[in-house]
């Protein structure tokens, strides 16, 4: 992981198209404003982290449900 140290309005650069920068500095919270081209999903990682264990989640009940329907269709008269 990179550190560094900014300042309220001072920025960062990644990869020639993302810009971030500090816009505010309160206490513990720092507002930071990002550029970036729109076809760059940005996340929260709190957010990121939901949506991946819903899909995990949505992955284990269908596999449930597979299995649920293939068992059904084993039941004879």
């Amino acid at each position: 992981m990179l550190v560094l140290t900014r300042k309220k309005g001072e920025s960062i650069v990644i990869s020639d198209n993302i810009v971030l920068t500090v816009l505010s500095v309160d206490g513990e919270n720092v507002k930071i404003g990002i550029a970036a081209p729109r076809d760059i999903d940005i996340y929260r990682k709190e957010v990121l982290d939901a949506i991946e264990q819903n899909n995990q989640n949505a992955a284990m009940n269908l596999e449930i449900l597979q299995k649920t329907i293939k068992g059904f269709g084993k039941i004879t008269d």
